[in-house]
């Protein structure tokens, strides 16, 4: 308890207190309906409360259950929450690592501040994931099967009973881990298609962000309002809605990822690898977005096999941009990326009557797949470098 005057407390992973479960959950296989369901989460969670008085309690693992709120909670009414997305994964040489967590822990902290919630100290994210993972790690993602992962979710909410419009007086950090599908299943495939994403580009009436507004939050009221827009899609046969922004229509996101082109400069004749810019906050600061940037810019620089090199360019670029690209013969591929969906080519983006065919059956986008195997390296602990600079080891898992 903090004293008359003392600073409220701030997010502290080195103290925690874990209760392990009596009742271990059943671990699914890989395939099956619990895992598809992307709800069958591991045996324990991560808990941290705050108030305002007082600051960050100390964070628990404990058994995984049912959240306890009133129904005047903050983020029932005035959707004060925000989340990230994560995975934890097996390499093979045995070790559990996150990828760039900082980055994570940095943007769940921002996000947290543009919904009214408390921010923290973001690198102790990491330690409380590890914390979980020590835990759950060897049971969920066993040793003797390296090159999988668990999906993780931690998630901020405004928890306290204040039902007049005011920034939340009481909050809850929690996190969980769910074993989670190969995104490669999601796609649907059609014998004789290529394989790849099918994208249904957004109408004037729908839109998703703004300027001003919180579109590179992770907020959960950024999903909602899109969720009908995106079932109306998949009733179509699409997967994700290609979201369009302004009287020129400019190329933002794809549903939750952010979305790439490989094309030729119509001027230059150069190859660049183009993707919305951040600066009118439209879209979301994707960790795989920065990483794939990242790779880009320190190994497309010169030829890489097969591949051209490629000028990788932030900018904003229109629907109307990519379709002349594509009746000029100047795209090379697309695809998006991000936690849930990885790197996923795009197939096939259809803007009114306008179907943008962008690979054909038997075709494979290459620099997805090449940038793809080197995330991947990455994140599984087979390139030395890489793995060190943007991988953080989980030690300590415990065997009971």
């Amino acid at each position: 308890m903090g004293s008359i005057g003392a600073m409220p407390a701030e997010l502290d992973a080195s103290v925690i207190n874990v209760t392990r479960t009596t009742a271990p959950r059943d671990v699914p296989l890989p395939g099956s309906p619990e895992e598809l369901s992307h709800s069958h989460c591991t045996d324990h969670m991560v808990t941290v409360r705050w108030t305002a008085e007082q600051g960050w309690e100390t964070p628990e693992v404990k058994p995984f259950q049912n959240l306890s709120i009133p129904p005047t909670a903050s983020c029932l009414h005035y959707a004060t929450e925000c989340f990230e997305g994560m995975k934890v994964y097996r390499g093979y040489d045995g070790k559990l690592r996150l990828f760039r967590p900082d980055l994570n822990g940095e943007r769940l902290s921002n996000s947290a501040i543009r919904a009214s919630l408390p921010s923290f100290r973001f690198e102790e994210l990491k330690l409380l994931i590890a914390k979980l993972m020590q835990v759950d790690g060897l049971r969920w993602l066993p040793k003797s099967q390296p090159g999988r992962f668990l999906y993780l979710r931690p998630t901020l909410i405004g928890s306290g009973t204040q039902l007049g419009v005011q920034a939340p007086k009481e909050a809850l950090l929690f996190i969980i881990a769910v074993p989670w599908p190969d995104p490669s299943t999601r796609l649907k495939s059609t014998p004789g298609e290529a394989s790849g994403l099918k994208l249904l580009a957004s109408q004037p009436d729908t839109i998703r962000a703004w300027p001003g507004g919180f579109g590179y939050a992770k907020l959960g009221a950024n999903y909602g309002p899109s969720l009908a827009a995106h079932g109306k899609a998949q009733a179509q046969g699409f997967d994700q809605v290609l979201w369009l922004f302004g009287d020129d229509r400019q190329v933002t996101e794809a549903g939750a990822s952010n979305f790439f082109i490989v094309w030729e400069n119509a001027e230059t004749g150069k190859r660049e690898l183009v993707t919305a810019p951040l600066e009118n906050q439209l879209i979301l600061p994707g960790v795989t977005r920065r990483s794939v940037l990242e790779l880009a810019r320190s190994r497309l620089t010169q030829s890489v096999g097969d591949l051209k090199p490629v000028e990788v360019v932030e900018k904003t670029f229109t629907i109307t941009d990519v379709e002349k690209a594509w009746k000029e013969g100047r795209i090379v591929e697309s695809f998006v990326c991000g936690t849930a969906f990885f790197i996923t080519p795009v197939k096939l983006i259809r803007d009114g009557d306008v179907d943008i065919h962008l690979l054909k059956a038997g075709e494979k986008a290459e620099y997805a797949a090449t940038i793809k195997s080197w995330l991947e390296a990455i994140m599984y602990g087979k390139e030395g470098a890489e793995s060190d600079k943007w991988a953080y080891l989980i030690e300590g898992e415990s065997e009971k």
